[in-house]
């Protein structure tokens, strides 16, 4: 599969707060240890073969491409982007994808897939987190987003602790919760914004619905308020108290096109969970949503389909093992 040369192959360094990581990361990239086309002599067939299991997932239950998207979020955030959010946990569930803020998480037998039909060709070459790297990238491509080059040569972490999910964003966070856990990993609210429009593909389960609807801050007190009446009725005839089970889309109207639709939601006061609607309490993240929902945009700019590209290199980069740390797993869901 052909792919564009995205600038998010070495990504760019956004204020004062990123500098340092930015250095190390782009040292990184032109010592080798991360870079696009890592594999190319030790396994040639790395990234065809992840887009072919991607491919053939996708078509039997095209669900699969934003779990594939979300998997890597949930991986990123935790440890950094390790492979760690793959462990299983034995019978005291101690393993990190056991937090229930990995509640619903699905994917990571279409990782282990392609782990071993890449075993069978390339032996200890290809590291669990760079599949879910790559598989990420091309579920984007696979729901008509951007197709983008991603850096490789990420190796495994060798932890996976269940407490250190606690710090992955939650549906219930506000703008200034969200802002520090994206900081706390080198990200802006521009990275923010974008990767929350990630949800322009996929659906949510009623029970991340639940409080917003009929239990408001816990209180009792009914409603989020900001929800517009005609949208809080709509929700609520597709989530009963109680329901936990039935799925509605993330994106109003257009949940399984990779467009800007989430963004005029989320400005309209269509958002359907609380960490996206607060994405327009705050000026910073109001700014960054109103500059990519404008109809003009896709022809003047800023340029989502390339700025959601460069996002998700740059989250792909957070805490990466590189060089001769970590290890890289024969099975995923277990160390070595």
């Amino acid at each position: 599969m052909a792919r564009r040369r995205s600038r998010g192959n070495v990504p760019s360094c956004l204020g004062l707060a990123m500098a340092a990581s930015c250095l190390l990361l782009l040292a990184g990239v032109s010592e080798g240890q991360l870079q696009v086309g890592f594999y190319s002599k030790s396994c040639p067939g790395a990234e065809s073969t992840v887009a072919s299991v991607v491919r053939q997932s996708g078509s039997a239950d095209p669900t699969i491409f934003p779990a594939l998207l979300r998997l890597q979020f949930h991986d990123c955030f935790v440890r950094g982007c390790d492979g760690s959010v793959l462990i299983k946990g034995g019978g005291g569930s101690n393993a990190e994808v056991d937090n229930s803020k990995h509640q619903g998480l699905r994917g990571l037998e279409i990782i282990e897939g392609a782990k071993s039909q890449l075993e069978a060709q390339c032996p200890g070459v290809v590291s669990c987190a760079d599949i879910v790297a790559l598989a990420a990238r091309d579920a984007v491509a696979f729901t008509g987003g951007p197709s983008f080059d991603v850096p490789t040569g990420r190796r495994d972490g060798k932890v996976s602790n269940l407490r250190d999910a606690d710090a992955l964003p939650d549906v219930h966070d506000g703008i200034d919760s969200l802002r520090s856990k994206f900081r706390a990993n080198g990200l802006d609210e521009k990275d923010l914004v974008l990767l929350t429009a990630a949800h322009t593909v996929g659906t949510t389960a009623c029970f991340f619905l639940q409080d917003r609807l009929y239990n408001f801050g816990g209180t009792g007190a009914g409603a989020d308020p900001t929800i517009p009446p005609v949208f809080l009725s709509e929700l609520r005839s597709r989530c009963a108290p109680g329901d936990f089970n039935t799925r509605v889309p993330l994106d109003r109207g257009s949940g399984n096109v990779f467009d800007t639709s989430i963004l005029r939601n989320i400005r309209n006061g269509f958002a359907v969970i609380g960490s996206d609607a607060a994405l327009y309490n705050d000026t910073a993240t109001v700014d960054v949503v109103d500059s990519y929902s404008g109809l003009l945009s896709n022809f003047f700019g800023p340029y989502f389909r390339q700025d959601f590209a460069d996002a998700m290199v740059r989250m792909g980069s957070i805490g990466v093992v590189t060089g001769g740390a970590g290890e890289v797993r024969k099975v995923c869901s277990k160390f070595n």
